[in-house]
């Protein structure tokens, strides 16, 4: 099968076209033949060795996390799915990719597809979602509060607004004013225009802080934070309970507690919490996304969409930032 894999890490992210052998699933595993896959900022940045320290991926890697496609076969222990189901999953830190034809998928990872979807925008789904949701459930949002989350308008901030609205929340976002019609439509309430104006100066007595955005906002965005509230970093630092949780060496956990130290620092003066989240795969979580797709309280917002022969176009459109939602690699449908 055809795969679009990372041989060696470099500068370029130089990734290549090969040939793969077809995955062999194990008992609690499915097989997808992928229709299409969603692309993340991560995607980005794995093939530099921005992560090296932190994914274990074997070398040559198949790239990629989020797919929408069909059960081509199961395992002897699967009883959630049957061969014909359309499903969508995250792969994510599981040492496989989804720009592949066909990807071995642990049956706790996916869930049916949202039947109102096709596949394409099911792929647009999985990590952007399962990171927002389990960023609320770790600030234990509730009805009634005020979270700002930066860059409303890219992949991760399209859909965490629509499920913070949701959960009962005002919403308060960034994004340029080109783009302010798309993410009021999608339930921000206040929405500042980054090129004009210094969110830091207009909010105050937030409850949460979703940070997706690298830099000094992070930073920037404790000062906004009321007392008791909380940041969830989804883009750094990683800190030393992160290191904990994955069982990292004295070394790593060192480093990242050296890392995070100042902004803990800034968050202990403030009352304020801040953590740093990865995200984890969890079908669960997806099954219930899919209700609530089906029930028209959150959609995907699609940018734009690639051929899998242009996967390689497709990630450096994403890595210039100014995509508004999400990238998907479609398939060509096989028989």
């Amino acid at each position: 099968m055809k795969a679009l894999v990372l041989k060696s890490y470099s500068k370029s992210g130089q990734l290549d076209f090969a040939d793969i052998p077809r995955p062999l699933i194990k008992d609690n595993e499915i097989l997808v033949q992928v229709r299409a896959a969603g692309l993340n900022q991560i995607d980005c940045m794995i093939p530099k060795g921005t992560f090296k320290p932190i994914l274990n991926f074997t070398l040559p890697a198949v790239m990629g996390s989020d797919l929408a496609g069909v059960v081509v076969e199961t395992g002897k222990n699967i009883t959630r799915f049957r061969v014909g189901d359309a499903v969508y999953a995250s792969v994510f830190d599981m040492d496989k990719g989804s720009l592949a034809e066909y990807v071995a998928v642990p049956e706790s990872a996916a869930a049916l597809k949202p039947d109102s979807l096709d596949f394409a925008e099911a792929a647009a789904l999985p990590m952007v979602s399962l990171t927002s949701w389990q960023a609320f459930e770790r600030a234990k949002l509730r009805p009634g509060q005020k979270v700002f989350i930066p860059a409303g308008s890219g992949g991760i901030g399209t859909l965490a607004i629509q499920l913070a609205v949701h959960l009962g929340a005002t919403v308060a976002t960034t994004t340029s004013a080109a783009n302010s019609v798309l993410v009021r439509g999608l339930g921000a309430s206040n929405v500042i225009d980054y090129q004009q104006q210094d969110f830091a100066s207009i909010l105050s007595d937030y409850d949460m802080v979703l940070g997706t955005v690298r830099g000094d906002g992070i930073e920037k965005a404790l000062n906004i934070v009321k007392p008791g509230g909380e940041v969830v970093s989804l883009v750094g630092p990683p800190d030393l309970p992160f290191a904990r949780q994955r069982k990292m060496n004295m070394l790593l956990k060192s480093l990242f507690w050296l890392m995070s130290r100042k902004v803990n620092a800034q968050a202990a003066r403030r009352q304020v919490r801040y953590s740093f989240l990865f995200v984890h795969p969890d079908g669960e979580r997806l099954a219930k996304i899919a209700a609530l797709v089906d029930a028209k309280q959150i959609t995907a917002v699609i940018d734009r969409k690639f051929s899998f022969s242009d996967s390689r176009a497709a990630l450096a459109w994403l890595a210039r930032g100014h995509a508004k939602g999400k990238v998907v690699v479609e398939f060509p449908c096989q028989s």
